[in-house]
């Protein structure tokens, strides 16, 4: 069990609210309690976003180093809690050890750079005198924040997600109000407690209510927000769009990324990055690898490896440092995936390994051959399955990448340079990596994607700027 460090009930104007109900967050891998959780309804998310709305002119006076002291703190006060922050990820989310230490470094990260970029945010002068009439002008612009924030995540990533939508706002100086996903509430609960904790910042800056749909679409249609934050899956992501127009939405929806091994590929290396790409976090990962895409040349020896190294991966208690693949997050998702599976061996599809079951989780799992039109291939598959297909040449494996209605990010193994480029020029999705799994991410580069994949740009210094307006001053003195 967890024994939450912080008060009961949710994080809402000056101080912890209690909610109307309560669940139990419950360990994926077992079943067994972990920690009760608070559940919010519509009446909360109001209260919340009157507070916001309230705060809102007094978070976006706070200094500089106001802004920049509290996200420092609430980073040094993560990293000391590191080793209980990872053992609640692996307990709330299932995911192994090895995945949720990579979770705690890389919030650690993102509010350390989230607070550095506050030194950051500035303007430009404009040369108003372009034109005769605007002889004698001074012109500058400044950034200004967007005002309240709707922050909503998913459940594989409820701490680093939670950073990746509080830091930015508070760096921009908007006040935010975070909705995690409902089967994993407690370490946003625990984030946003640190936060509030800080001198610097009134506690209504940052607030988390939680709940299910109808509390999101309290948040996001309300007129006082500025700006909703969404990561999740691009039907939710649609839904969202529509209902918080005309309001700025970011959105890091889903994909079904594709790594293109070339026959002039390192094939070990290439194999290595599918099994490191495709079942960490047992796949339940918007980039981790799902379609690979072999030049035929190459693609007896890369099974072959590929095979070799799958069946290496430890599937488990997520609990132990050599798990690689534990079970997903529900049953619900289970069902799906096996559903997804059994329609694509029915259609023709080759079960190279895997398949099968260990205890409550699915083996890792790699088919050949699946074919365009079935969710294992065209949709988010979200589970320890990678489905590999034999392509002629390079030109065929990026028409067929771009084949899809997801454009996060894709790969290519490849040791010429020209491989590399036309991959980068001619890839249709937001970021491509060349040698390399698709899904990495360093928490400060640009992170989005194009086509169903999503809109806007994370990364602290891109979400701030998301989060923030141009105001054009013009002065004639």
């Amino acid at each position: 069990m967890f024994d939450p460090p912080y008060p009961s009930g949710l994080p809402i104007g000056e101080g912890w609210v209690e909610a109307p109900t309560s669940f139990m967050v419950r360990f994926p891998y077992d079943g067994s309690p972990v920690a009760a959780a608070p559940t919010g309804d519509i009446d909360l998310a109001y209260r919340a976003l009157d507070a916001a709305a309230a705060v809102a002119e007094q978070v976006a006076a706070l200094s500089s180093h106001a802004r920049r002291s509290a996200l420092r703190r609430a980073s040094e006060d993560v990293a000391a809690r590191r080793e209980e922050f990872e053992q609640l990820l692996v307990l709330e989310t299932g995911k192994p050890l090895v995945d949720c230490r990579v979770e705690v470094a890389r919030t650690i990260v993102t509010l350390e750079a989230s607070a550095e970029e506050v030194a950051r945010l500035h303007g430009e002068t404009v040369p108003l005198d372009l034109l005769p009439s605007g002889e004698g002008l001074i012109g500058y612009w400044t950034r200004r924040p967007v005002g309240p924030v709707v922050g909503i995540t998913g459940f594989n990533y409820p701490l680093l997600l939670a950073a990746h939508k509080i830091a930015p706002a508070i760096a921009a100086g908007c006040p935010v109000i975070a909705k995690p996903a409902p089967q994993t509430p407690l370490a946003t609960l625990w984030l946003a407690h640190l936060l509030r904790s800080s001198d610097a910042l009134p506690p209504a800056a940052v607030q988390v209510v939680t709940g299910g749909a109808e509390v999101g679409e309290a948040l996001v249609t309300d007129s006082r927000i500025g700006a909703v934050s969404f990561t999740g899956s691009a039907a939710v992501g649609h839904e969202i769009a529509r209902a918080a127009a005309p309001k700025k939405v970011l959105l890091e929806l889903g994909a079904n990324s594709a790594l293109v091994v070339a026959a002039d590929a390192d094939l070990a290396a290439a194999a290595d990055a599918v099994v490191r790409g495709g079942y960490y976090a047992s796949g339940q990962a918007c980039i981790s690898v799902q379609r690979v895409l072999v030049e035929a040349p190459a693609r007896d020896e890369f099974l072959h490896l590929l095979v070799r190294r799958v069946e290496e991966i430890v599937v488990g208690d997520p609990r132990s440092p050599d798990t690689r693949v534990a079970p997903l997050i529900d049953s619900a998702a289970t069902e799906r995936v096996r559903g997804w599976l059994a329609d694509a061996i029915e259609t023709g599809a080759t079960l190279v390994t895997g398949g099968v079951f260990e205890g409550a989780a699915l083996k890792p799992t790699v088919l050949a051959d699946v074919r365009d039109g079935l969710h294992a291939w065209d949709e988010e598959i979200f589970g320890p399955v990678v489905c590999v297909r034999t392509v002629a040449d390079l030109d065929d494996a990026i028409a067929t990448a771009n084949r899809s209605r997801y454009g996060l990010h894709a790969s290519v193994f490849s040791r010429s340079l020209a491989t590399a480029f036309a991959a980068i020029e001619r890839l249709h999705v937001g970021g491509v990596v060349v040698n390399e799994v698709p899904g990495f991410r360093a928490d400060t580069m640009p992170y989005g994607g194009v086509k169903d994949s999503g809109i806007g740009r994370e990364g602290p210094r891109f979400a701030i700027e998301e989060l923030t307006t141009t105001r054009m001053a013009i002065i004639r003195p």
